[in-house]
């Protein structure tokens, strides 16, 4: 047998299995640094019922965190804590508190607030993961929508993080975790006020992040494609090619890689990630720096769009 064919023949698998252990291990640390990260501290998910709550919901508990799950069935979220209590060493975690959460309803919010302060007296840790979308025309969206809209992606995130501040300002620590859409970066068609409402509240926390640093508070965003599952598969013929701009895999993340970078940013502390392939991220760059293009690729791709809705 030829000499460098050997060579190959045997080298390629150790590199395969050295590099699967290299793989396995850095898994291993990150979930091992997140349990010591986040023992003991109080965390809150404002929405624990969507696919990214669960799987924060989850690797949180197993770290050890007290945990405040909120949402707006409590029926669900009664079953989100008997799966993770199911699932867990109830000597080693905590039993998930229970809050009704609803953006919607922005007069419940002192009492959300109110009660939320009530289950330890204290947080650490507040991760503002609920979204509204909807997808249509500007022209075709109601203003009764548009404002459920900017309430739900907006005002009530905002309204949550600056009830449960004073605390973490009289405490001098804490850390805001705001989990926005890579549409509070760049706007596509289609999705006119879901996006202003995503600009909306990365300003915001941008902004308020400078205010609290001096209080020690850590404030961080991360944006994201589209959040993806077995049920969101579509046809690529059956999109425009912009959609892969937010559009699920293989350019969405997974719930699990999506936790997975929320922990990094928890544990590190960065003030802004972006969770995207390179393609979203070249349009972000592409938005910044060649405008005119971006613009011209956006306008290509709704005359698409027209073009496989009439076919």
């Amino acid at each position: 047998m030829d000499p460098v064919l050997t060579s190959v023949v045997l080298v390629v698998p150790c590199v395969l299995v050295v590099l699967a252990g290299m793989v396995y291990l850095y898994g291993l640390m990150v979930h091992l640094f997140s349990q010591t990260s986040v023992r003991n501290k109080v965390v809150v998910i404002s929405d624990a019922l969507s696919s990214l709550g669960r799987e924060c919901a989850s690797v949180f508990h197993r770290g050890g965190a007290r945990l405040i799950l909120c949402g707006r069935s409590w029926e669900q979220l009664e079953g989100v804590a008997d799966e993770l209590s199911a699932s867990s060493d109830p000597t080693t975690t905590f039993l998930p508190k229970l809050v009704l959460l609803d953006f919607g309803d922005l007069g419940s919010m002192p009492e959300v607030v109110t009660e939320v302060m009530e289950c330890y007296g204290s947080l650490d840790l507040l991760i503002l993961n609920s979204s509204l979308k909807v997808r249509a025309p500007a022209a075709a969206v109601s203003l009764e929508t548009e404002r459920l809209l900017m309430d739900y992606n907006y005002f009530g995130p905002v309204t949550l993080a600056k009830g449960v501040l004073p605390s973490m300002i009289s405490r001098r620590t804490g850390h805001l975790l705001l989990v926005n859409s890579i549409q509070g970066r760049l706007a596509v068609p289609f999705r006119t006020t879901y996006a202003a409402s995503k600009h909306a509240v990365q300003a915001f926390f941008d902004c308020l992040r400078p205010e609290v640093q001096e209080y020690g508070i850590s404030v961080s965003t991360l944006s994201h494609t589209f959040i993806c599952s077995a049920s969101t598969q579509q046809p690529i013929s059956a999109k425009p090619y912009w959609s892969f701009l937010y559009g699920p895999t293989p350019l969405g993340v997974t719930p699990g890689a999506a936790v997975r970078e929320i922990v990094r940013t928890v544990n590190d502390k960065r003030n802004e990630v972006v969770i995207a392939p390179s393609l979203p991220k070249a349009a972000i760059c592409a938005r910044s720096f060649f405008p005119n293009l971006f613009f011209a690729v956006m306008a290509a791709g709704v005359e698409s769009s027209a073009v496989l809705e009439s076919q």
